[in-house]
Formats: structure tokens, C-alpha cells, sequence
């Protein structure tokens, strides 16, 4: 299944993010490292946000670099200092791996990322954007990656929600049942 721009928009948009901007407006933001004293080049934020994202979105989906660049671009920039908060957290995620593990994050096979991710403790975290290292990158990456999967058309498609929230469908999509 291929994620899209396109998705990446309108899971912004079902999140109440203005999506008016465009795909090369939001995908600069990224490009463009905040003064937010968080010491990570955007090129590292970029790699890192994909790599967690290629372990918590299924293998089958093809197009996540466009889709994850588009959509947390346009999220994040759009909050007071979630941009920042997320930067510190993926350089949590990034700092662990070198010290517990001699390398970093984007140097893991993806099984050790997954491994790493465990480890930490983001699996089984609650999410809180002021609690524990795990807790914190639980709210500020693995489940905003989650949400902007399951909020877009295909990433619903995938959980057999054809008519994700915030979509427009009619009546037929609540009517009939899940394929």
C-alpha cells in the first residue's frame, strides 16, 4: 500500500492543521533546523523520525519518507514548542543507542532499532509529554507517527477503517461493513 502526500495532507487537515501550505511549504519546515538549543542538524531529525517510523508502520507500506516529512513538518511547526519537544525526544532516542550500544540510532539494523525502541521502554509507555525519557518519546514520536498513519485514507485502510474521521464518505462508507 502506497502512503502519499496527498494522505500525509489530509491527516492534516482531519487533525485540524491548516493544509493549505503545500507539500514543498511543509516539507522546507522540516529542512529548517529551529533555534530551540536542541543540538540535532535537520538531516539527523529527518533520518531519525523515518527510522522509528519504519519500525512502528507495517513493512507493506511504500512512500513513508514523503508521507512522514509531509505530515509531522506540517504538525509540527504548527504547535508552540512541540517542535522542540520532539527534537529533544529523537535525540534521546539517538543518544541511548550511542550509549548503550556504541553506535547510533540510524547505524542499527532494523531489528536493533526495534530492539532499541523496546528497551527503552516505548512500547509499553504511557504517553506524557512531561514524564520519563520513555513516556516522552512515546507521546512525541511513536504516537504521533501512529496517529498520522491511522488518521489519513490509507493508513485506515489498513486497520479496515475506509472512512477514517474528519473524511468525507457519505453514508454509504458508515452503512457498509469493513472489508
Amino acid at each position: 500500500m502506497e502512503l502519499t502526500r496527498r494522505d500525509a495532507l489530509a491527516a492534516l487537515a482531519s487533525g485540524g492543521v491548516v493544509a493549505g501550505v503545500g507539500a514543498a511549504g511543509l516539507r522546507q519546515s522540516l529542512a529548517d533546523a529551529p533555534d530551540d538549543g536542541v543540538d540535532l542538524p535537520p538531516e539527523r531529525e529527518r533520518g531519525l523520525l523515518l527510522a522509528v517510523a519504519r519500525v512502528v508502520y507495517p513493512s507493506e507500506l511504500d512512500g513513508v519518507r514523503e508521507f512522514v516529512e509531509t505530515y509531522v513538518a506540517g504538525r509540527a511547526d504548527a504547535r508552540d514548542g512541540y517542535r522542540a519537544a520532539m527534537r529533544d525526544a529523537l535525540a534521546t532516542v539517538d543518544d541511548r543507542a550511542r550509549a548503550w550500544r556504541d553506535e547510533e540510532f540510524l547505524a542499527l539494523a532494523p531489528d536493533d532499532r526495534e530492539t532499541h525502541l523496546r528497551e527503552l521502554g516505548v512500547d509499553t509507555a504511557d504517553p506524557d509529554p512531561e514524564g520519563t525519557d520513555a513516556e516522552r518519546i512515546r507521546y512525541y514520536v511513536v504516537n504521533e507517527l501512529l496517529y498520522a498513519l491511522y488518521t489519513s485514507p490509507a493508513g485506515g485502510e489498513l486497520v479496515g477503517i475506509g472512512n477514517p474521521q474528519g473524511h468525507p464518505g457519505g453514508t454509504d462508507s458508515y452503512q457498509r461493513g469493513p472489508r
